[in-house]
């Protein structure tokens, strides 16, 4: 593991230089990196949300793009159209931000479903429909949409169907009282998060992910864990409080996600430490919790731990 060992510690320091005090959010996106899939990032504005993505592209070298979710966005806006072009009579396409391979969707609850059902097939297929005509995406392909948990004008629900897609829902809470004085000395000493350059962060190789993942694949996973993460995810479908469970794409990203945090660690096989680890941002948003349950102030978190507490551990 060792290509992995050096892709996370050198992540982990250098946007320890550009994102104060968010470790755990940081290696979920590494998490999410790895194992190929998307994520969610909710919290209140001004958390270094999109700062983190950037930096992370920057760090990748890979492309970036951003797409600011406004009610009035359109499904071409997002994937692109073919426009005629009168000098040769032709139609071309013209690409939308969806053709890259980290895309920032800004605030997507801010957008109507329609548009928000634009990335359904690019998150799930990496490639995008136009006109009848399939295009694909690049094979790093990954969305990392924001959210803001407490507003609710003038925003629009993700669909179960569009959670679903997410891999992890990583959750990004304000700063320790001595994270923010840090934050604040930063900036007084000259740090700018809208030039990034500045920095003069170290870049990893361009194909550090692709080498990455090939080490992911080499990861064991025992029969009786297998065993364990089904039982967790078939749980979530019978527990009182839920009305709607996870999926089985659910139960994949926990297997995967896992294999992930066992490479983290140094491991060539997935332990039930690894599982618990990462039940909840795999299983969080997953788990549609019935209107009683939300009445009495139950969390998706509390529902995902009763969960893993209930499920023996395999010996």
């Amino acid at each position: 593991m060792e290509q992995i060992g050096r892709l996370v510690g050198h992540v982990r320091t250098e946007m320890e230089r550009v994102v104060v005090g968010q470790r755990e959010a940081i290696d979920q996106m590494i998490l999410c990196l790895l194992c190929g899939g998307h994520a969610i990032l909710e919290g209140v504005p001004g958390l270094a949300k999109t700062l983190s993505v950037k930096a992370m592209a920057r760090l990748l070298q890979v492309s970036f793009h951003r797409v600011q979710c406004t009610p009035d966005l359109m499904p071409a806006d997002v994937i692109g159209t073919n426009v005629f072009n009168p000098a040769t009579a032709q139609f071309a396409l013209r690409r939308g931000p969806v053709f890259t391979d980290l895309l920032l969707v800004d605030e997507i609850n801010r957008t109507p479903p329609r548009t928000q059902s634009a990335l359904l097939e690019a998150m799930e297929e990496r490639q995008v429909t136009i006109d009848g005509e399939r295009h694909p995406l690049s094979e790093l392909f990954t969305v990392f949409a924001t959210l803001n948990p407490v507003e609710f004008e003038g925003t629009y629900p993700l669909p179960e169907a569009q959670l679903d897609r997410f891999l992890v829902k990583i959750l990004i809470d304000y700063p320790a009282p001595g994270v923010e004085e840090d934050v604040l000395r930063r900036h007084e000493q000259g740090f700018d998060a809208r030039d990034i350059q500045r920095m003069d962060l170290a870049p990893l190789p361009a194909n550090a992910i692709a080498e990455a993942r090939g080490e992911l694949a080499r990861i064991r996973v025992e029969d009786a864990l297998v065993r364990y993460i089904a039982a967790l995810v078939r749980r979530t479908r019978e527990w009182p409080s839920v009305s709607l469970g996870a999926s089985p794409r659910g139960a994949i990203g926990l297997l995967g996600v896992a294999k992930a945090v066992a490479a983290i660690e140094g491991r060539d096989f997935v332990i039930p430490d690894d599982v618990k680890a990462i039940a909840r941002p795999v299983l969080r948003h997953r788990v549609i919790l019935k209107p009683e349950a939300q009445l009495e102030s139950v969390t998706p978190d509390q529902v995902v731990e009763e969960i893993v507490r209930s499920v023996e551990i395999p010996k």
